[in-house]
């Protein structure tokens, strides 16, 4: 998915925020990156210690499972607005060659169709977030290896809410495009 509108075409006020939001995204994404390489260290501690010293890690599952569900949601915004996120161009690459308003149509309606989708899994994991916090629970085992599950939650809100900033600047974005084709047709 690539940028629907030249950037000249676009309000130099959206510009401002749209910058400020990718520089929000970039951030999330770094985390993302960095617990990446965090757990990669883990791992590889976790087989030199169970190899070399018969002394594994303790957690290192559990950190890794928690780890890759943080990861995704904080890597996902960045992921949708570099055109990444997994999706089929060719029939909308045809119509948006031969019919660009249609185009910027279907853009803005995918747009307000992936902001109720992800706005219904972000108010589905809000109260599991503050049931994690309220009550303390944890993954792992008492005495062995214990870990909060509301981190991994909070992560969840936080990449569901960056997403749907993005898609609300990408449903502008394809707004925009519309208004600017409809200025341009013939009456």
């Amino acid at each position: 998915m690539t940028s629907i509108a030249m950037p000249e075409a676009l309000p130099n006020w959206f510009l401002t925020i749209r910058r400020f939001v990718d520089g929000l995204t970039t951030v999330l994404n770094v985390v993302g990156t960095l617990l990446i390489f965090a757990i990669m260290v883990l791992v590889n501690t976790d087989v030199i210690g169970r190899s070399m010293f018969n002394a594994p890690v303790s957690g290192v599952p559990e950190m890794v499972s928690l780890s890759i569900v943080a990861i995704v949601f904080l890597q996902i915004a960045h992921t949708f607005r570099m055109g990444r996120l997994t999706r089929t161009d060719a029939i909308p690459n045809i119509i948006k060659s031969r019919a660009p308003r249609l185009h910027a149509v279907l853009e803005l309606v995918f747009a307000i169709a992936a902001i109720a989708l992800i706005w219904q899994l972000l108010s589905a994991s809000q109260p599991l977030f503050m049931k994690a916090w309220v009550r303390g629970t944890f993954e792992g085992t008492i005495g062995d290896f214990t870990a909060p599950i509301w981190p991994v939650k909070l992560a969840i809100l936080i990449g569901c809410t960056a997403l749907i900033v993005q898609l609300v600047l990408f449903a502008m974005t394809a707004a925009f495009r519309l208004k600017k084709g409809a200025e341009h047709d013939p009456v």
